[in-house]
């Protein structure tokens, strides 16, 4: 099988691995439409006392939240990728075994996480995202090109948030566990992706760095290209740019740790 191949059927394992969790996914997707309709409402006061606020008018405040709440699971922004299955391998030293096949360690993982993030977009992303377009007045675009570079952003934010994740969870060669650097990474997360709030309502140098920092990738850069705001090829650089940095420094510090650290476990 060529190396293409193998990374192919292990993102595919992986999305049939999360398909067959049919319950988690329904509860998944209640959870993200009710968290949606409260961050809807809670957008609508405040835009009514702040018409325009960060250069939204309505409908694309409440494009922005039901975006938010596609991308939560699917881009981990909350955590719950595969850094949570690497850090306990690292933790019991079953990462040895990992080492030992015959494929890249990080190609691995990154295929695991992009089957991951395909379903939760698919099975947990969507219907919300629906439901928010059918009952309340939605900004979308009717450009399919508008459609495929939206797309494009998103993939390119799979990319960034995998290098953050990873990165996050090779820090448990060093610590006794990695729950710690996991969930100061899910606080973190949810303030700079513009999970919260969308990064153009912060005001000054405080927005001027978050927009500046990887998470924007995940969220807000996405959702100005939908949102027709943001030039895609401007995006793509901008979010190609994090990739590439965080995917080498993910491969830096992995070659650090394999060769200089004692697995825990073993």
């Amino acid at each position: 099988m060529g190396a293409g191949r193998l990374y192919a059927a292990v993102a595919a394992g992986e999305f049939r691995r999360y398909a067959t969790y049919r319950a988690a996914t329904a509860a998944g997707v209640f959870t993200n439409t009710v968290f949606g309709l409260i961050l809807v409402y809670t957008y609508l006061a405040l835009w009514d006392v702040r018409p325009h606020l960060g250069g939204y008018d309505r409908a694309q405040a409440v494009t922005y939240v039901w975006l938010g709440q596609a991308f939560l699971s699917t881009l981990a922004i909350g955590g719950g990728g595969v850094e949570d299955e690497l850090i306990e391998r690292i933790r019991t030293g079953d990462i040895a075994i990992d080492l030992y096949r015959p494929a890249d360690l990080q190609l691995w993982w990154l295929s695991a996480d992009l089957g991951r993030a395909l379903f939760q977009l698919l099975g947990r992303g969507v219907i919300p995202f629906v439901f928010g377009a059918l009952f309340f007045p939605v900004a979308l675009p009717t450009d399919p090109l508008t459609w495929a570079a939206f797309l494009g952003a998103v993939l390119l934010g799979m990319l960034v948030s995998f290098g953050i994740r990873s990165l996050v969870a090779l820090t448990a060669f060093w610590l006794l566990d990695g729950k710690g650097a996991l969930q100061m990474m899910m606080i973190t997360g949810f303030f700079c992706s513009g999970m919260l709030l969308p990064l153009n309502v912060f005001p000054g140098a405080l927005g001027e760095v978050v927009r500046v920092l990887p998470w924007s990738s995940l969220l807000q850069a996405p959702a100005d290209v939908l949102l027709g705001r943001a030039d895609a090829l401007g995006t793509y650089v901008f979010q190609g740019a994090w990739a590439v940095v965080l995917l080498v420094a993910g491969r830096l510090v992995q070659t650090v740790a394999t060769r200089r650290v004692v697995v825990q476990g073993g």
